[in-house]
């Protein structure tokens, strides 16, 4: 089983920070997806989300500004295996213009709107949704 710390900022308009993903990665490739990555061995997944933001966007938030919202069992047939994404969630000031694309093709907020016309990864469409749906999204928005 892996573990991984997956991450969601709100920016004002409500606009969800996503990347979309090259065609390299095992997983999701070519597919827009949440920001984030694997928690390291003996690392705190609460640390991998501040460290996997940083690594991916040139964030650096400070705890605990990135509060845990859910964990989602996922089927990773990549890998063949049921592993386990630990999903964090803030809200933001940051634009577009304040990421530093570390991975994939780009990093930008993208409106909840558009979802439905994106190409969106198995693990972020069983998540997204959700997200929206919730409490949390509701309490970022304000």
């Amino acid at each position: 089983m892996h573990v991984f710390a997956s991450v969601i900022l709100v920016d004002e308009r409500g606009w969800l920070l996503l990347q979309e993903r090259d065609e390299h990665p095992a997983i999701a490739p070519d597919c827009w997806s949440l920001v984030g990555g694997h928690v390291d061995e003996g690392e705190d997944p609460d640390d991998a989300a501040y460290r996997e933001l940083a690594e991916e966007t040139g964030l650096q938030l400070e705890p605990p500004t990135l509060r845990p919202w859910r964990a989602f069992p996922v089927v990773h047939p990549a890998y063949g295996t049921d592993d386990l994404i630990r999903v964090y969630a803030a809200a933001t000031t940051a634009t577009d213009a304040d990421i530093v694309l570390g991975e994939g093709r780009q990093i930008v907020f993208v409106e909840p709107a558009a979802l439905p016309a994106l190409r969106v990864g198995e693990a972020a469409s069983l998540i997204l949704p959700e997200f929206l749906a919730s409490d949390r999204y509701q309490e970022l928005l304000r």
